[in-house]
């Protein structure tokens, strides 16, 4: 599996929300869209009102971290009267497959989506294989 589903921290912002509802619990995992075209997989992570500078992506044996952080926009002691977009940290792990380039990714962030380039590594993309035997040479996709 090139780019695996799991997400450790689902089930707990699950659980969160069940025991504090959900205005106090925390942000739940940022949303995402992950497909592939062509020789590259494209990752894109919603995060709106995000500042560029804190958002942190790092892999460590193909896992991919992604922590991005919302600051109110209000002033240090303004009286809140609405607050319903939640500040704060996110934080997303993806589990990416051996077939994929980690040393390779592209990170972009344009209106709010953070959007991710990886490709697929050279040694995992199909190849043809030629076989000679007798008189015939025929080749095969391997």
């Amino acid at each position: 599996m090139m780019l695996m589903r799991t997400d450790p921290f689902r089930e707990l912002d699950r659980l969160t929300q069940q025991v504090f509802g959900n205005a106090t619990a925390r942000p739940s995992a940022m949303a995402m869209d992950a497909y592939r075209s062509g020789d590259d997989f494209f990752v894109h992570f919603d995060l709106p009102g995000i500042d560029p500078e804190t958002i942190e992506l790092d892999v460590e044996r193909n896992v991919l971290n992604v922590r991005a952080e919302r600051r109110s926009p209000a002033p240090e002691g303004a009286e809140p009267l609405v607050a319903e977009r939640p500040t704060g940290t996110f934080t997303r792990q993806l589990f990416l497959g051996d077939t994929l380039d980690t040393e390779r990714i592209d990170a972009s962030y344009e209106a709010g989506v953070l959007t991710l380039r990886i490709p697929v590594a050279e040694q995992a993309k199909p190849r043809r294989i030629a076989i000679s035997g007798g008189d015939a040479r025929k080749q095969l996709s391997g």
